[in-house]
């Protein structure tokens, strides 16, 4: 153990790195030294004895933080979890026909588009199709996480509803052009269409130009090669189409996000 003393002597001297830590000794050596008595050589102090140990935190808790929204560090990602939460109960234990019924009402089909835009766009970004335990729910956590962490709440919500919005509107767009055209029938004007997809897609090709090259280009190849398989499956071509204008939306977002990303590491310098 590493201790800390001095040397006895004939006329002792005051360690003042010592004493600077014991202000009672400092009084007590001047004392005794303005009225010519001997003093005393200081006692050893252990260094490891007078230092209060402080208890390790858990690594996994760290961890954890740097994954996950806090409601003070990313509040916009935590609060918009939480409503996502309580819609995805009441999807999944709520009467069916009430759940249709609310999910028809939030669609973003051509008809409501025309009718209720803001309303629609807005209603539809409260649902996640799958339920909590879908890609898509895991990725809006760990994606809006992280991207809240670097730009900010109100510039992380600005990036999702961008993408959400004009993604949804190409689509939507495309299926009207289609259907006065011709080539699809009037019931497509009512398509179901809801989910948070679209948003996290676009957060998803944004957060990439913050990361890294080894680590951003590597998620955006393989996000990408993902929603290009489903598009050749050809299941939803509408839906897997506005996942890759989205997921090309967040790329175009780079220039503004990273001038916010250097403004703040010069501010936080």
């Amino acid at each position: 153990m590493e201790r800390i003393a001095t040397e006895p002597g004939p006329d002792p001297v005051v360690d003042s790195a010592l004493l600077d830590a014991l202000p009672r000794q400092r009084e007590v050596a001047q004392t005794a030294a303005e009225s010519g008595l001997p003093v005393a050589a200081p006692a050893a102090v252990s260094v490891s004895a007078s230092t209060p140990a402080v208890p390790r935190e858990p690594r996994l808790l760290p961890a954890l933080r740097q994954l996950l929204p806090t409601p003070t560090g990313m509040p916009f990602t935590f609060g918009y979890a939480v409503l996502l939460v309580v819609t995805s109960l009441v999807a999944q234990y709520a009467a069916p026909a009430l759940v249709n019924q609310l999910h028809q009402a939030s669609s973003t089909d051509v008809a409501h588009l025309v009718h209720d835009p803001l309303l629609v766009l807005v209603a539809s970004a409260l649902w996640i199709v799958g339920g909590m335990l879908s890609p898509y729910a895991i990725l809006f956590l760990l994606v809006l996480t992280a991207l809240e962490r670097r730009i900010g709440g109100v510039r992380a919500a600005g990036v999702f509803l961008f993408g959400h919005i004009v993604a949804t509107l190409a689509t939507e767009g495309t299926v009207g052009i289609a259907v006065l055209a011709g080539h699809l029938p009037d019931s497509s004007l009512h398509r179901l269409d809801y989910g948070i997809s679209f948003g996290v897609a676009a957060s998803t090709g944004a957060l990439a130009g913050l990361l890294r090259p080894w680590l951003g280009l590597p998620l955006i190849a393989l996000f990408g090669w993902t929603l290009v398989e489903d598009l050749i499956e050809f299941t939803d071509p509408m839906t897997n189409w506005g996942h890759l204008i989205a997921l090309t939306l967040g790329i175009a977002t780079w220039p503004l996000i990273r001038r916010r990303q250097r403004a703040a590491r010069l501010a936080a310098a």
